[in-house]
């Protein structure tokens, strides 16, 4: 029994949580509106907390920031453009996935460059192994007879 409660406690704490700040006082009475609210809640960074969003932060920017997401939907802004508005007030930082621009080319073409140099790098370093492995000299008569007389102790 032990055993079980002591697993039921350790899956309890380990298992993932939705820590979501959004407090009922914030919530939209509409329910096409929240979700849409929430769906970009989503994709808006905490700029308090930066690696968050806004939908999972209680940061006081963070509710501000949803609150202002509500707000340009209650006055009939699309998602684009409510995205538009808080990426011209915040900058791109504001975007957990910012777009791709001449901006964040640098941004989006590191990761696959540091992938293609490492794969390369790699090439390199197994091509290296293999030579130094294949460039292992031959016997000499004399190494060839101590290495038979070695072999014939051994086998007695």
């Amino acid at each position: 029994m032990r055993r079980f409660a002591f697993a039921a406690l350790l899956l309890t704490l380990l298992a993932p949580t939705a820590a979501l700040a959004v407090t009922p006082d914030e919530m939209l009475k509409d329910p096409k509106l929240e979700a849409r609210a929430r769906l970009l809640s989503e994709e808006l960074r905490c700029l308090v907390c930066q690696n968050q969003s806004i939908d999972d932060s209680a940061a006081p920017l963070a509710h501000d920031l949803r609150v202002l997401v509500r707000e340009r939907l209650v006055a009939g802004d699309t998602n684009q453009q409510v995205l538009d508005y808080l990426v011209a007030r915040y900058g791109q930082f504001v975007l957990l996935r910012p777009r791709f621009e001449p901006q964040t080319y640098l941004l989006w073409s590191l990761p696959p460059a540091a992938l293609l140099a490492g794969m390369i790098g790699l090439y390199f370093v197994a091509r290296r192994r293999r030579q130094v492995s294949t460039d292992v000299p031959a016997l000499s008569a004399d190494e060839e007879r101590k290495l038979s007389t070695l072999v014939e102790r051994g086998a007695d």
